[in-house]
Formats: structure tokens, C-alpha cells, sequence
């Protein structure tokens, strides 16, 4: 009989709830149909929405600070296979095995006491801080139902109440019905209405009290830490002193595009010893009596009448105010053939050049690598052209190739571009040695590469 009762019990609670959840839904509909009104409170629904966003922010924060301990438990696991590899790889003769030791000892407690402080101080005050959220949100969605509730007792007693035909004895229980729903939502409405406000104030000194922790064991663990770090480096500095013979040497980057500057300097060997014999030469008059013009000169919109170039080396002037320099310029050229030549043809071609018209020629500036030479108003005129900055050699280097400079440590390198950007491997420079330059002026002859990695940057 007794399980009978409890049964019977059960069911008819399940069947309270059951014509709860109807009746709730029933007035949600009616709500949003508009045909019944819902009782609302604005103060409460800002609580709301601040809570939420409390939660949210704070979960946010838990997730963020479980990934840091995380890092942190990552950094100390490769900082302790580092240590031990410097075990290792540090041999028993040396001096400052001891040491090593103690310093990848202290360096391993260091790692643990900071996770750990960390977890205690700021992670479980995070979860002790996010626990009370879950009880709060279960209490603002049992207030919501509370709030139907009381709204659809409110509608059915005002419908008994305005019926043509009343019904005293239901009014009656319909009205202690809706002051029973009253009761429990105004009782939970308080309650969440003082809680609230004060759960939301709280969130300043919980920031507060958790970023001043980790910031405070961070400093700590870094001030302990550069104390081990700087124990190290004492040890291994006493290390580098006594083995100082076998300094580990510093090597440039290998280079892919070797020997392309060697090349391009042997033909500039090869054109400048070319060059002084074809100029002894002397043009010989052609068949015809034509004039002989020079072909490195180029004009712009001019065409140059025959009877102004009647005499054999006769040169176009390079503007119009230097008519007679340009003439003799172009004597001397024409070699000792030339100069023997009767004085009525040198006088004739004198007077031919100096009745040239006017003679637009346009120059255009040189570039390299896009810079323009000597067009830049911030080049100094000391530089090489296309100066882009100094640097100063740190190491010694021995060049391996004859267009690779020779460096000493100390030696000041005047750094500039690449005719052709192709050939410059990644880690090599072009340049000069300033010595060179201040002493030579020679561009071609003094400049070469060298490794970037070698040197420092000082302008």
C-alpha cells in the first residue's frame, strides 16, 4: 500500500508539472500574440544583462588564464630539457660542472614554484569566483517561470472576474492562486534584485586582486630568474676564458651567384684596354668626301644640314655657347693625320662649326638599381654614387673570391646597390672601404661584396 501511494505520489506531481508547463506555454503564445500583457521590469532585465556579460567575460578570462598556465607549463618542460642538455654536453673537466648543475636545479624549482603559485592564486580564485554564476543563472530562469506563472493566475482571475455569468467559488480560488504566485515570485524577485547589483560591483576587485597576483609573481619569477641566468653566464664566461684558442668563428652565408662581379670586372678590364688604341686610330676620309660625324652624339629634333660638317673631325659641340671649344676638341681627336692638314680646311671647318645651329641635347641621369646618381639632393658629393649607408666590420674576413673585399675589424665599408639586383645573394652587400674610396675614387676598381653578417650598421 505504502509503494501504491507513493506511486500515486509521483504521478500526480508529474502531472502538476505537466499542466504547468501547458498553462506557461499556453501564456508565452498569448503573449507574443499580444493578447495578453507581461508584466516587465526594466531594472531587472539591465541586472540581467549585466550578469550575462559578467559571465561571459569571466569565462573568457578562465578559458585565457588556463592557456597561459598551460604556456607556462610548456616553457618550463623545454627549459628543462635545455638545462639538461647543457648537462650533457658540458664535460666533467671543465670548470663550473658544479655550478651548471645547481643553476639547471634552481632553474627547474623556479619553473614549478611559479606554475604553481599561479594555479593557487589566480586559477582557483577564478573558479571559486565562477562557481556562484551557475546557482544565480538557475535562480533567473526558475524567476522567469515564477514570472508566467503569476501572470497567467493575474489573466485567469481578471477573466473570472469580467465573465457575464461570475462563479464566486472559483473566483475565490483563483484568487488565492494568484496571490500563492505572488508570493513566490515577488520572494525570489528580491532576492535576485539585491544579489545582482552586488555580483556585478564585484567584478572590479576580483580583476583587480587576480592581474595583481599574476603581475607580482611574474615580477618575482623574473627577478629569481635573471639572477640564475646571470650565475650562467659568469660560469660560461669563465669557460670562454680559459679555452679562449678556440673561439667559435663566425662564417658568412654561402653565396649561389658566384663570380658574376669577377666577370663583369674582366670585361670592363678588357673594354678599358680596348679603348686607348681605337682612339689612336685615325679616321680615314671616306670615298665620297662625306663628312665624318661622331656617333656618340645624339640630338633631339634637329637635323644637322651637310655644309656644317664639310671638315673631317669635326665634332657637333655640346651646346651652342662652346662652339670653338667643341671644334678643337674635335681636332685634337682625329689624331696626327688630321693636324697635318692644310690651314685653309682647319680654318674652313672652325667657321663651318661655329655657324651650327642651336642643338638641344638631352642627358639623362644614370640610375642604379632605381637610385639616381648624382641627382639626389641628400647624396653627398664624397659618397660613391648610390651611397645608401655605412657600415663597420666586427669580424675579420678573408675574401675567397677576387670580387669579395677584405675586411679587418674596424674597417668602415660604404655600402651601395647592385647594378643588377639578380646578382646579390641573400646576406651579401655591395660596397667599398672607405680608405679605398677617400684615397683611390675609383668605384670599379675598389668596390666588392662581403658578408652582411660580419658587420654593423653605423649610418
Amino acid at each position: 500500500m505504502a509503494e501504491l501511494g507513493s506511486k500515486g505520489v509521483t504521478a500526480g506531481k508529474i502531472a502538476s508539472n505537466v499542466q504547468k508547463k501547458l498553462t506557461r506555454a499556453q501564456e508565452k503564445v498569448l503573449q507574443k500574440l499580444g493578447k495578453a500583457d507581461e508584466t516587465k521590469d526594466e531594472q531587472f532585465e539591465q541586472c540581467v544583462q549585466n550578469f550575462n556579460k559578467q559571465l561571459s567575460e569571466g569565462t573568457r578570462l578562465q578559458k585565457d588564464l588556463r592557456t597561459y598556465l598551460a604556456s607556462v607549463k610548456a616553457m618550463h618542460e623545454a627549459s628543462k630539457k635545455l638545462t639538461e642538455c647543457l648537462q650533457e654536453v658540458y664535460e666533467p673537466d671543465w670548470p663550473g660542472r658544479d655550478d651548471t648543475n645547481k643553476i639547471a636545479e634552481n632553474n627547474d624549482l623556479l619553473w614549478t614554484d611559479f606554475h604553481q603559485k599561479l594555479v593557487d592564486q589566480a586559477l582557483l580564485t577564478m573558479d571559486t569566483y565562477l562557481g556562484q554564476f551557475p546557482d544565480i543563472k538557475s535562480r533567473i530562469a526558475k524567476r522567469g517561470r515564477k514570472l508566467v506563472d503569476y501572470d497567467s493566475a493575474r489573466h485567469h482571475f481578471e477573466a473570472l472576474q469580467t465573465a457575464k455569468k461570475k462563479d464566486e467559488t472559483k473566483i475565490a480560488k483563483a484568487e488565492e492562486e494568484l496571490v500563492k504566485a505572488q508570493k513566490v515570485f515577488e520572494e525570489m524577485n528580491v532576492d535576485l534584485q539585491e544579489e545582482l547589483p552586488s555580483l556585478w560591483n564585484s567584478r572590479v576587485g576580483f580583476y583587480v586582486n587576480t592581474f595583481q597576483s599574476i603581475a607580482g609573481l611574474e615580477e618575482n619569477f623574473h627577478k629569481e630568474m635573471s639572477k640564475l641566468n646571470q650565475n650562467l653566464h659568469d660560469v660560461l664566461l669563465g669557460l670562454d676564458k680559459q679555452y679562449s684558442g678556440n673561439a667559435f668563428p663566425v662564417k658568412a652565408q654561402p653565396r649561389k651567384k658566384t663570380k658574376l662581379f669577377a666577370r663583369l670586372r674582366k670585361k670592363m678590364s678588357r673594354y678599358r684596354d680596348s679603348t686607348p688604341a681605337k682612339a689612336n686610330k685615325s679616321p680615314s676620309p671616306p670615298p665620297d668626301g662625306s663628312p665624318i660625324t661622331s656617333p656618340e652624339t645624339k640630338t633631339v629634333n634637329h637635323e644637322l644640314e651637310p655644309s656644317t660638317l664639310e671638315a673631317p673631325g669635326a665634332s657637333i659641340p655640346k651646346s651652342p655657347s662652346q662652339p670653338a671649344e667643341a671644334a678643337h676638341a674635335g681636332a685634337e681627336a682625329a689624331g696626327s693625320e688630321a693636324a697635318a692638314g692644310d690651314e685653309a680646311s682647319k680654318t674652313e671647318a672652325d667657321s663651318g662649326s661655329s655657324s651650327l645651329p642651336a642643338v638641344v641635347v638631352e642627358t639623362f641621369p644614370a640610375t642604379v638599381n632605381g637610385t639616381v646618381e648624382g641627382g639626389a639632393s641628400s647624396e653627398r658629393a664624397d659618397m660613391p654614387p648610390g651611397f645608401l649607408f655605412k657600415v663597420q666590420a666586427m669580424h675579420d674576413y678573408t675574401a675567397t673570391d677576387s670580387d669579395e673585399l677584405q675586411l679587418k675589424a674596424g674597417d668602415v665599408v660604404l655600402v651601395i646597390p647592385f647594378e643588377n639586383p639578380e646578382e646579390q645573394d641573400e646576406g651579401w652587400l655591395m660596397g667599398v672601404k672607405e680608405s679605398d674610396w677617400i684615397q683611390r675614387k675609383e668605384l670599379d676598381q675598389c668596390r666588392g661584396v662581403f658578408p652582411e653578417n660580419f658587420t654593423e650598421r653605423v649610418q
